[in-house]
């Protein structure tokens, strides 16, 4: 992590530079993303200062307060910064605390020299925190050592904490369904743990009704193997995972099922027997559209298509954006910004995909696309980063804040997101549309918060299919 300089000039004092009765302070805001930012580093995670429902009965003024070492975490800053500054180092400290800090607390620390050591050379200050009531918060006595050499140094900022509360945002996405009842959903050949495991605690979140579809004995040895209850599901029994794919089909065709997830089988096995089945069919081509939940981005990132068309040409590309709008429209957006991306932000004749962005655009222009607004060609920096957006002099209603991300292929979208994810530490969720219902694609790798957020997509898609045929 680099240092980044202020311009601020820091300048210290020496053992011999300080008299009794020099004093500094220091005047800091608590603001949420400090008390989030202090449990991230601290790891106190207490109720008191992170869950505002436990606050309310819990906390000493029945709200969210700051964690006491917080302000005490003031004190050594202003000892470090400015008397004695750059070089000092901690003895002891001693503290009382009085009363807690709340959020949108301004805080004042206030440290005075009250004895000299000659013996050892350190000093002793008065420490005083207040609020801006002028309520004390705390005092006590804090000893260091000063700096035995007189220095005057550029103040170094300190780094940017992002904060990505990932439990936060599956809470979140999952209150959009809470009140809607669980959908059946079958579990296509679910004989590995974690797809078992995302199945049970989709149903323990009233998502989904799973039905387990595949070879009984292997989802029983299974089950019984990785300690999960399966009793209360229903299980069709099934010789082989083609199989267990083929009547999953066909169970959906007929009515019986209102989602498919996928369990440990090859996606191609599942999408063979539903894109076969043509009651399953649509006017619309299947595509695959992952929603990201991502550190550095402020709001949710559809990325299409990742896991279905290959190599999508201009017409297919048209339904795969339509079926993201769509998701888009059933998360809450009505009208999303959606950025088709290539390599670079101007149509050039040797790159396809800058053609195809043209074309898409205008499209959308004459209604051929609708319900959302489109932009493209913009490279992935213009897309989503509002400064990239601004160096590059581009004017547009997309750029910079895009809402879904339309690249050119699988190979460059399953790229995207694979890199948020394992770079960027991007929480995702994926769904299939184009189908007569919705298919949920995890992946082995998923982790059960993948498998639930993908439970929800398929069930917020199923509701809406109910009353909108697809």
């Amino acid at each position: 992590m680099s240092s980044v300089l202020t311009h601020e000039i820091l300048e210290n004092k020496t053992f011999d530079e300080i008299a009794l009765g020099d004093s500094a302070r220091l005047v800091r805001t608590l603001t949420k993303t400090d008390v989030e930012g202090f449990a991230a580093v601290s790891g106190d995670t207490n109720p008191t200062h992170l869950d505002s429902a436990y606050a309310a009965g819990n906390s000493p003024v029945n709200e969210i307060v700051g964690h006491s070492m917080w302000s005490a975490s003031l004190i050594s800053s202003v000892l470090a910064n400015s008397l004695p500054g750059i070089g000092t180092v901690y003895l002891d400290q001693k503290l009382h605390f009085k009363l807690p800090v709340k959020i949108g607390d301004t805080v004042t620390v206030t440290i005075k020299a009250i004895s000299k050591n000659n013996a050892d050379k350190s000093i002793t200050f008065d420490c005083l925190v207040q609020n801006q009531r002028q309520e004390t918060i705390a005092t006590g006595e804090a000893t260091v050592l000063p700096p035995k050499t007189k220095m005057r140094r550029e103040k170094i900022n300190a780094p940017q904490i992002q904060l990505f509360d990932p439990d936060a945002r599956l809470k979140a996405l999952l209150a959009l369904g809470a009140h809607l009842d669980p959908i059946l959903c079958g579990i296509v050949h679910p004989c590995e743990p974690g797809a078992l495991q995302g199945a049970i605690e989709a149903a323990e979140q009233r998502l989904i009704q799973p039905v387990l579809i595949g070879p009984k004995s292997k989802i029983l040895a299974t089950a019984e193997e990785a300690g999960l209850d399966v009793q209360h599901f229903d299980i069709i029994d099934t010789p082989h995972s083609h199989a267990s794919a083929e009547i999953a089909a066909q169970m959906a065709a007929e009515g019986k099922l209102e989602a498919l997830m996928k369990g440990s089988l090859h996606t191609d096995e599942l999408m063979g027997a539903v894109v076969s089945n043509h009651k399953l069919r649509t006017k619309r081509r299947i595509s695959h559209i992952w929603r990201f939940e991502v550190p550095l981005y402020s709001k949710p990132l559809l990325i299409t298509d990742a896991a279905i068309n290959i190599a999508p040409t201009l017409t297919e590309k048209v339904d795969i954006i339509q079926n993201a709008i769509t998701l888009a429209h059933v998360l809450g957006n009505p009208l999303p910004k959606v950025a088709i991306l290539s390599a670079v932000e101007t149509v050039n004749p040797n790159i396809s995909s800058t053609l195809d962005a043209a074309a898409l655009c205008k499209m959308a222009d004459r209604k051929q696309i609708t319900g959302g607004v489109l932009d493209g060609p913009l490279a992935f920096d213009n897309a989503i980063s509002m400064e990239a957006a601004q160096i590059k002099h581009i004017e547009s209603p997309v750029a910079g804040q895009a809402d879904i991300l339309v690249a050119p292929d699988l190979e460059s979208a399953n790229m995207i997101g694979k890199q948020l994810e394992y770079l960027a530490g991007a929480t995702s969720s994926g769904i299939v549309m184009g189908a007569r219902i919705p298919l949920a694609l995890t992946s082995r790798a998923d982790g059960p918060m993948s498998r639930m957020s993908s439970a929800l997509l398929a069930k917020l898609l199923a509701h809406h299919y109910r009353a909108n045929k697809p």
